[in-house]
């Protein structure tokens, strides 16, 4: 049984049909405990000051991890591997030895500062919290400091495995951290109290390294620590990542100061912007990478091929089924975001009340949904053509935006109460306390949405504008959009006669039969519009689609 088990992990997908619905379907089904593990930390806790803490005490540390891991990502190490493969296998082994020691020992110094350093720390980023929520912060935040430790040493493992080509080992590593978590909520958490729950994370990030190392152990490149290392590798490394490095942190710090700001807008605050972050995810997952990823490799070769025309158009035509996919996307979630939120969070300690503040915090994020999936892209499409400037520069003026856009709105919320009773009364929840953290997700969304603006705009000045397709697409994706919120939100009001509200089961099947009716409303009507889009779509379909190159996503693209 054993030896079979470790025959599955090695073995190597060769064949692309193979490996595409593998990957897929451990995608979904990580997806899934994801949601698992939202609906049971909800249902334990709901959205007060103990999954405050929880979610608080995540933020250091996935800030390291982003900072650290995204310097020996699998977009900079696999290049670096595979020319040294060519030359041989002990080059190659080398410069893992080498890239392993520096990183590893850097990081567990950083970790160790901000352990030692944890107590003044979590005062100084929350500083709504009271002193026994910084005390259970700060033992959680600590005991969470290995996980971006056992992440980032995964991360770089996992070069070694998409180069071997085990996609198994590689799909399966996220869906142990979610049942890590799971495991935590379950097992630990009725034994060390919440404690357990950080030791459910750092199970999970264990296992997501575990899986590996019998793969690496047995293709001879298990990485050791070396006392001379070759600086000058180490250089060339950080010089490719480190612009990619100051993208991510700067979303991650807007985050981070984000979450600070939720700690003094009332107990619960913290949750209801994660939990609703979560969900408003899983479309920039399925759409925007997966799109942005796919057309990367391409990009770069004809950008350095000099074909800058059909470089161009690859963009203008990820760019027409991103929109194609978003638009109606933002309509289903603004208009079934309660049934939405209650389905996957509604059970246990989550009330109604916390129910109406999630669903409307969703709404606020997912009219940004469209900007989220054109921002990956643009900044995809930038780094094709190897110039990264503007998306740092955009990066940072867009954590900029969005850091000092909540700061206002939680200003203006707490000053001029009208422009919040506006905002309640659209989002029905008038009669709703707490609803002060919609300053979160609102900032979110402009600040995400001024950044796709100037993504494009400068753009279009530095490669072209963007064919006649692309706008037809605009309208007739928007036009269906709006349909499809219209025909959802009436099928909503006629199911609510139809199905049993007050259980779960009911809750989804009211959501589940009006979006399949707005969904189909839309169809219909691109249908008739003649949406290049749907007919590409449906000769796809007809298609050998698992002949199609795989590219895995890149674990720094999101933290799991």
């Amino acid at each position: 049984m054993v030896k079979r088990l470790f025959k599955l992990l090695e073995r190597e997908q060769r064949g692309l049909h193979e490996a595409a619905l593998l990957l897929g379907f451990f995608t979904l089904l990580s997806q899934l405990l994801g949601f698992l593990r939202d609906r049971l930390l909800a249902s334990h806790f709901g959205a007060g000051a103990t999954l405050d803490v929880y979610y608080a005490a995540f933020r250091v540390p996935d800030f390291i991890f982003i900072w650290a891991a995204s310097m020996v990502s699998l977009s900079v190490l696999i290049p670096f591997l595979s020319r040294r493969l060519g030359e041989s296998r002990e080059s190659a082994h080398e410069f893992l030895d080498t890239i392993f020691t520096a990183f590893f020992f850097s990081i567990t110094l950083v970790a160790f500062v901000a352990g030692f350093f944890a107590p003044p720390l979590v005062r100084l980023l929350f500083p709504g919290f009271t002193a026994l929520q910084v005390a259970e912060t700060t033992v959680l935040m600590r005991i969470m400091l290995l996980q971006p430790i056992l992440l980032g040493v995964s991360n770089l493992f996992a070069s070694v495995t998409q180069l071997e080509r085990r996609f198994f080992v590689y799909a399966v590593s996220p869906i142990l951290y979610n049942l890590g978590i799971v495991a935590g909520v379950f097992l630990l958490y009725p034994l060390f109290g919440l404690a357990g729950l950080a030791y459910g994370v750092v199970l999970g990030a264990a296992l997501h390294l575990a899986i590996q190392v019998p793969v690496i152990f047995r293709s001879g490149l298990l990485p050791r620590f070396r006392f001379h290392l070759n600086f000058r590798e180490i250089r060339e490394v950080a010089l490719v990542s480190l612009p990619r490095t100051f993208a991510l942190s700067a979303q991650n710090i807007s985050v981070l100061v984000l979450t600070g700001l939720g700690s003094v807008l009332g107990a619960g605050s913290i949750a209801v912007f994660n939990l609703s972050w979560n969900l408003q995810s899983v479309p920039l997952a399925v759409v925007g990478a997966s799109y942005s990823l796919s057309a990367f490799p391409t990009l770069s070769g004809l950008w350095n091929k000099g074909e800058r025309g059909q470089f161009l158009e690859m963009v203008s035509t990820s760019l027409r089924h991103i929109l194609f996919w978003s638009f109606p996307a933002l309509a289903l979630f603004v208009v079934l975001r309660a049934q939405i939120v209650r389905t996957v969070l509604g059970a246990g300690a989550f009330d109604w009340e916390d129910t109406r503040l999630t669903a409307a915090a969703l709404a606020l994020f997912a009219f940004s949904i469209v900007a989220q999936c054109l921002l990956l892209l643009f900044t995809r499409a930038y780094y094709a053509a190897g110039r990264t400037r503007a998306p740092v520069t955009i990066a940072l003026c867009g954590a900029s935006l969005t850091v000092g856009g909540a700061f206002f709105l939680a200003w203006l919320f707490r000053e001029v109460p009208d422009a919040r009773y506006f905002l309640e009364s659209l989002l029905r929840v008038s009669d709703v306390g707490g609803t002060a953290v919609f300053a979160l997700p609102l900032a979110y969304s402009f600040g995400t949405i001024a950044s796709a603006l100037a993504s494009c705009i400068l753009f279009a000045r530095s490669f072209g504008n963007f064919n006649r397709p692309v706008w037809r697409t605009l309208f007739e994706s928007f036009a269906a959009a709006v349909l499809i919120g219209f025909v959802s939100y009436g099928f909503l009001n006629l199911f609510s006669f139809v199905f049993n509200l007050h259980t779960t089961l009911g809750i989804f099947l009211q959501g589940f039969c009006a979006g399949v009716g707005g969904i189909t409303a839309g169809i219909l009507t691109l249908y008739l519009l003649g949406s290049t889009e749907l007919q590409e779509i449906w000769r796809a379909l007809h298609h050998k689609i698992w002949r199609a190159q795989f590219f895995g996503p890149d674990p720094t693209d999101a933290v799991f």
